[in-house]
């Protein structure tokens, strides 16, 4: 059933307004279920330095990528301190794909993902979320690396 039938007046008048509200949550639904926007990590780098309010410094973001902040590992205990190969998660083994989007053009991608990745890898790492300056540092310094 097209979406549209939930707003139209003969639906609402016929079903009265509070059918309007499930109309809206059809949409809701609908438009979650879509699949996210694909950006380029150059535009992900861009919103996080914007949001951070100062210019990503690739130097900061391989110091932060290989440092382990107090914690038992770093970003580089699993994705190796060279991003363009693959890594092994530290306790699973699982492989990871490489870091670098000129090793992995998928890399990036996706803002969900990368905001999920990051939230969850800040935590294992640093104990809290990185800031956007920490990320914006990182994804500068990743992608410095070329084919």
């Amino acid at each position: 059933m097209p979406l549209d039938i939930f707003f139209s007046p003969a639906f609402l008048r016929q079903r009265g307004a509070r059918c309007a509200g499930v109309g809206l949550l059809a949409v809701a639904a609908w438009a979650a279920a879509l699949p996210a926007q694909a950006l380029s990590a150059a535009d992900q780098l861009a919103a996080y330095a914007a949001a951070s309010g100062q210019a990503p410094q690739s130097a900061r973001g391989q110091e932060f990528f290989n440092t382990k902040h107090g914690h038992e590992w770093s970003c580089a205990s699993c994705h190796t301190a060279t991003p363009t190969g693959e890594g092994k998660h530290a306790s699973t083994g699982k492989l990871i794909r490489p870091m670098a989007p000129a090793a992995n053009p998928e890399r990036f991608t996706d803002a969900a993902k990368t905001e999920k990745w990051f939230r969850r890898n800040c935590n294992d790492v640093v104990g809290r979320e990185c800031t956007p300056a920490e990320k914006a540092d990182v994804l500068a310094w990743l992608l410095s690396f070329k084919n």
